[in-house]
């Protein structure tokens, strides 16, 4: 299949947009809720046609809800690997759905996209229904969440026990089956050497956190993926503050590792941020792993407002359309990582000429 981005609302991406709260920090707060249909096998085990009747069922339950009503399904099996990559890149689908590394996905693969809502169907389990918002609203995206899980849950018989609650492939998940995230950007705390203590303090406070693209993902360009790490014994709404309050600690910390670098080393940091600002304006090559850090630290010259002229929504738009897949299809074929690191500096060198003025 060829894939249609235009059918997809905001591009698959309205977190894209830096609307939210504490955007410069925080780029985007997720809520994923797992499910299982009842009857059938969980999906590692389910055979291809149990996959399909469960698509099936899925995709009839999701026009009774009110989030999901009109959104654009799109085959994930019936996708070129890059078609898969360039989903992958934007989050609408996991690693796992994807299957980057097989030429085909499971039959039964899909994902329905709706305004800040996307379903995967048949990942590790049968639904995993994620919510997107732009900066830091953990609250908004699980109130969106709940209400299109009802939904779903009203036409759905969804595998549950009354003990345990929400029954899922992973034991981690089992209970409310709720995975609540955000995606921070601490570069303040990172050149302040204070970053291991406050990623050590998540982790007795039971939270966990990844890089860009969550679990099995390197932290780049000081992007981490801060989140709850178990879903049994507690409850969503609990889940969330718990979350909220550790992560409004998070962006405090890293406010005043901002304000100390200015106050302690100003010359010498805006000399740092400046020579990555550059860099970008003129490079010719760059690999992912350099454009990561460098657009980090722009993105921290424009929070301390050292480079005007720039907006975090260019900034969030140029972390994911320099990636392999969205260069690739800009490009009309598959790349090279060599050929992507030339179309990667062109790509970005013509962003920011436009948005900026030329260098």
């Amino acid at each position: 299949m060829t894939l249609d981005l235009s059918l997809l609302p905001d591009g698959g991406m309205p977190w894209i947009t830096a609307s939210g709260p504490h955007a410069d920090i925080v780029l985007s707060s997720r809520v994923r809720l797992a499910r299982n249909v009842a009857g059938f096998a969980f999906s590692p085990r389910a055979r291809d046609g149990e996959r399909l009747r469960v698509l099936q069922q899925v995709r009839d339950a999701a026009g009774h809800s009110e989030l999901l009503a009109r959104a654009v399904l799109l085959r994930v099996d019936e996708m070129s690997v890059n078609e898969r990559r360039l989903l992958h890149e934007r989050h609408l689908v996991s690693k796992e759905l994807a299957e980057l590394d097989s030429p085909n996905a499971r039959s039964g693969a899909a994902v329905l996209v709706a305004d800040e809502a996307a379903l995967m169907v048949n990942e590790e389990d049968h639904l995993r229904l994620q919510v997107f918002r732009s900066g830091f609203d953990i609250r908004g995206a699980w109130e969106r969440a709940s209400r299109a899980d009802r939904d779903l849950g009203d036409i759905l018989p969804l595998a549950y026990h009354r003990e345990f609650g929400f029954l899922t492939s992973c034991p981690t998940n089992v209970g409310t089956g709720l995975r609540a995230s955000v995606l921070v950007h601490l570069p303040g705390l990172v050149l302040t050497q204070e970053v291991g203590k406050v990623l050590s303090g998540l982790q007795q406070m039971g939270l966990t956190y990844r890089g860009l693209y969550g679990e099995g993902s390197e932290v780049v360009g000081n992007y981490f993926q801060i989140s709850n790490q178990t879903t049994l014994g507690r409850g969503e709404d609990e889940l969330c503050d718990h979350l909220s309050r550790v992560v409004s600690h998070v962006v405090s910390r890293e406010d005043e590792a901002r304000r100390v670098l200015i106050r302690d080393a100003g010359y010498i940091i805006e000399d740092k941020l400046w020579r990555a600002y550059g860099t970008l304006r003129y490079a010719r090559s760059l690999s992912v792993d350099e454009a990561m850090n460098l657009l980090s630290g722009v993105r921290l010259a424009v929070g301390l407002k050292l480079v005007s002229g720039l907006s975090v929504y260019t900034l969030n738009k140029l972390l994911v359309f320099s990636q392999l897949a969205h260069l690739s299809l800009a490009e009309g074929r598959p790349l090279t990582e060599s050929e992507a690191s030339l179309a990667r500096a062109r790509y970005v060198r013509g962003v920011l000429a436009e948005e900026a003025g030329p260098a």
